[in-house]
């Protein structure tokens, strides 16, 4: 469902911005006059923001009222440690805040526990692994060339220089999650965590099986859902936490909330996840992306959400099937979540080369390894589109745009910005 019903014309990045904006856009005119180069970098991205479409996976539209928070005075307020054992005086009041959002946290996933502090998901793997591991462990995750993050053992990331990473595949074939490896693999190497989670892995994730891996070989399961949590918030993707040590998460995606961390486990490593996100790898608490994220996950109890969270994976199939038609091939021949992995080769374009032509119409996404081959493939998120209340004929469009703008058939960055122009982020009220 789009943030409001009420459209206006994109953003010039001179143009002026009326009072009546969108909270979205708090006082840049204020701004301009006070900072009129740093101003014009706002203004810029309203603009760009209002006239593209934006597929990034990894990317959504805040409400207003996660913004309002995010630009709130609780940002002046230094917070150490935790509500009622803060190092610095004066917290009462973001001490509420932060129990709101734990409260709320904990109702939306169904969880014991909840640390609403970590600043990333990056942070939010790394506290899990302080939690649960020491230097030199060995862990096994999906290995980079077929989705998985840089925390799950990149050697350019804290988590391939400290442990000691197993790598597990898919299917070459179906692009599927091959469980006899994982498990192959668990028994053979002895490892003292599995991650299962991936940031280019479209389908459901089986936890069930997971869980049955990581008890057969004694090592622990932490989740990294950063992908799906929103998902799972609204009902349409299943949950980890009934098996899961440790999920980790982001609380921006599909969670529609601001960008930052969330950590969820049992009240047996409670203590253990909040001590080792503060004191070990974080200081003082960011209270008003807490606050933020606390109105985030109240929007993400509600009805709307919950239909929100199923639209975005109808619009994903939509937009999957809509390419394959177009002449994309589609990774695992479609997809359960928002995630669309698209191969641009039959087209007779490399996915670099695509992502290139496809910017300079106005059209942003990502690149993402495919799991035959070195090859590269598009990868593509309906979250954003969703949240601008675009729904299935404008998958379709969507998906033509990008066949013409790949193929070089003809400019379409007209046609883009008639399209985004109907479906405003944050519209005039």
């Amino acid at each position: 469902m789009p943030l409001s019903t009420v459209s206006t014309a994109p953003l010039a990045p001179t143009a002026s911005l009326a009072p009546t904006a969108s909270a979205a856009y708090t006082d840049l005119e204020g701004l301009r006059r006070q900072d009129p180069e740093l101003a014009d970098v706002l203004i810029g991205e309203v603009a760009r923001q209002s006239d593209a479409l934006q597929l990034i996976a990894a990317e959504n539209f805040t409400s207003p009222a996660v913004l309002t928070a995010l630009g709130s005075p609780l940002a002046n307020k230094y917070a150490e440690g935790y509500p009622g054992a803060r190092h610095h005086g004066g917290c009462e009041l973001v001490d509420v805040a932060e129990r709101i959002a734990v409260d709320r946290a904990k109702a939306l996933f169904g969880a014991e526990h909840a640390n609403v502090q970590a600043h990333s998901g990056s942070s939010a793997v790394l506290a899990a692994y302080a939690a649960l591991l020491r230097p030199g462990d060995t862990v096994l995750a999906l290995g980079l060339p077929y989705g998985g993050h840089l925390t799950h053992g990149s050697p350019t990331n804290f988590s391939g220089r400290w442990f000691d990473f197993v790598g597990y595949g898919v299917d070459p074939e179906s692009g599927l999650l091959d469980y006899d490896q994982v498990h192959a693999l668990a028994r053979s190497h002895r490892p003292k965590a599995i991650v299962c989670g991936s940031i280019a892995y479209p389908r459901h994730i089986d936890y069930a099986a997971f869980r049955e891996i990581a008890d057969d070989v004694g090592a622990y399961l932490i989740a990294d859902a950063a992908h799906p949590m929103g998902l799972i918030a609204g009902g349409a993707a299943p949950s980890p936490v009934p098996y899961a040590d440790v999920v980790c998460a982001t609380t921006h995606k599909v969670l529609r909330g601001p960008r930052g961390g969330l950590l969820l486990c049992g009240a047996d490593l409670a203590e253990r996840i909040d001590r080792a996100v503060f004191p070990f790898t974080q200081g003082g608490a960011q209270m008003h992306t807490i606050a933020a994220k606390a109105v985030a996950f109240g929007e993400a109890a509600t009805p709307a959400f919950t239909a929100y969270a199923h639209q975005v994976v109808e619009h994903a199939r939509t937009l999957a099937e809509a390419l394959a038609a177009v002449g994309f091939a589609i990774t695992t021949g479609g997809t359960d979540t928002h995630l669309v992995l698209a191969d641009p080769a039959p087209l007779g374009v490399d996915a670099r080369t695509a992502r290139a032509r496809l910017a300079a119409a106005g059209i942003f996404l990502d690149t993402c390894a495919l799991p035959h081959g070195e090859a590269r493939g598009l990868r593509l998120g309906t979250a954003a589109v969703t949240t601008q209340g675009m729904g299935a004929p404008e998958m379709a469009r969507i998906a033509a745009l990008l066949a013409e703008a790949v193929r070089k058939e003809s400019n379409v960055r007209e046609e883009v910005r008639e399209l985004v122009g109907g479906f405003p982020p944050y519209p005039v009220r």
